[in-house]
């Protein structure tokens, strides 16, 4: 077998199974996990892996090129600031979640202590219904305890209702703009180090662009095995699929925190002398 022949079947095979691998890397995980907790379809799942494997390829292949062709060096600073971002990234993924709960455990503790009687004074209330596309309300009688209970529920009925397409965009383009600042954050150490094994422009390229592919593969396939469980809990128990929702979000929240704390004192982002190293 010729030796020749065999090396670009061999960089590309190498780029493909570590692109996969660098897809299952702790915040990348976390961060399209918070996303696709709220999905219960399988191929929306997808989508929203291939969309963040999209925003990841595009800034990894432009500044990838960039140091491998024109050898633009990023200064450490910098490095830590593009990764310091992908923790406030996470944290801003979290912190619905951590708000959310907050507020479920302020109103669980209101409606124990309440001295308010189950039989209190009536309330005329209204409910909001969808029929099809439209939406209006029928008014009800309740009593005090079970006014704020409606109210929540109808609370959360109004922040479900945009339209539908706008529903369906919004998690891809979440995903997109969170692959952008991932890829960001990761080009520089992806292409030194692709730049140390292959020093020729041209194969180190193409070896960036069949790492990105696999990367793209590995995601879509992680955020569809993450979705399975919340899809399950949803169609099953709605308080586990709740878990698994807010659960997600405060681990985004807690690693998001974790990694600001890594980054800007542990590595000295704010320091005189920032550490930085590929890997």
């Amino acid at each position: 077998m010729n030796l020749m022949s065999t090396v670009p079947f061999g960089i590309a095979l190498l780029g493909l199974l570590m692109g996969m691998r660098h897809a299952t890397d702790p915040d990348h995980i976390i961060a399209v996990t918070t996303i696709v907790s709220r999905e219960h379809r399988l191929v929306m799942a997808s989508r929203i892996g291939i969309a963040w494997g999209f925003g990841h390829t595009l800034t990894v292949l432009a500044l990838g090129a960039l140091i491998i062709f024109f050898k633009i060096a990023i200064p450490v600073r910098l490095e830590l600031a593009m990764e310091f971002a992908v923790a406030i990234v996470l944290i801003l993924l979290g912190i619905g979640a951590a708000a959310g709960l907050i507020q479920r455990i302020v109103r669980r503790l209101m409606l124990t202590t309440s001295a308010s009687p189950a039989n209190g004074p009536l309330t005329v209330h209204s409910h909001v219904h969808n029929h099809g596309a439209r939406a209006h309300r029928h008014p009800h009688v309740h009593a005090g305890l079970h006014l704020e209970m409606h109210e929540e529920a109808d609370h959360g009925l109004a922040l479900k209702m945009p339209s539908p397409r706008l529903s369906l965009r919004r998690p891809l383009l979440r995903a997109f703009g969170v692959g952008l600042v991932h890829g960001l954050a990761g080009s520089a150490a992806i292409a030194l180090l692709v730049l140390t094994a292959i020093p020729q422009p041209l194969w180190a390229t193409i070896y960036l662009a069949i790492f990105c592919t696999g990367t793209i593969i590995g995601m879509s396939l992680i955020t569809t095995a993450i979705a399975t469980p919340f899809m399950l809990g949803a169609e099953r128990m709605l308080w586990i699929n709740q878990g698994l929702v807010t659960g997600s979000g405060l681990l985004s929240f807690a690693f998001g925190l974790f990694l600001a704390y890594q980054l800007g004192i542990v590595d000295r982002l704010f320091g005189a002398t920032p550490i930085w190293a590929p890997h």
